[in-house]
């Protein structure tokens, strides 16, 4: 019976839906914006902002929103890795994020917190990692140190600290079937 509810809720946090699997709403889906979703407008709010055209990279400083769709990642500083030159890079295609500091990235009534993040846009893979990495929906959470997830698939592993164990917290009745 515990394995199923530690099951369920993995699969609340990591498919950020406890619906049934035809209609779950997938981590990738969520959380796969920032660039991979062309359908979406980005927008990055920051206090600071460089341009480095012979790298193709971009740094934003200070209090930094990236939102498209309802996803939202708020970070002290974002760099951007984009194809093509820096006239216009806004509309280029982004290939690699790399979120420093405090990083959270939330959709909906999910959450995900960590010290530093970076989405590779080629292999749609994104990785968080940090003293604790916490994953929420709603109340239920699940900690670890790093999470790695795929954008296309919604496979997501977590990992524990070398010395500490992945921690599960579910509140009774919340990890329900549609």
């Amino acid at each position: 019976m515990m394995t199923s509810a530690i099951r369920g809720l993995i699969g609340a946090a990591i498919l950020l839906s406890v619906a049934t699997s035809a209609q779950a709403q997938t981590f990738s889906d969520a959380f796969a914006g920032f660039g991979s979703n062309d359908k979406e407008p980005i927008s990055i709010e920051a206090k600071e902002l460089q341009v480095q055209d012979k790298s193709s990279t971009a740094t934003f400083e200070g209090d930094v929103v990236v939102t498209q769709g309802d996803a939202r990642l708020q970070t002290q500083r974002l760099k951007v890795f984009y194809d093509g030159k820096a006239d216009g890079a806004v509309q280029q295609r982004i290939s690699k994020l790399e979120a420093f500091g405090k990083v959270r990235i939330s959709a909906k009534d999910q959450t995900a917190t960590g010290d530093d993040a970076s989405f590779d846009m080629n292999k749609q893979i994104m990785v968080m990692t940090g003293k604790e990495v916490v994953l929420s929906q709603g109340p239920n959470v699940v900690v670890g140190n790093k999470l790695t997830v795929n954008l296309k698939t919604g496979k997501a592993d977590l990992q524990a600290p070398s010395s500490g164990r992945v921690k599960v917290l579910i509140q009774p009745g919340s990890v329900q079937n549609q």
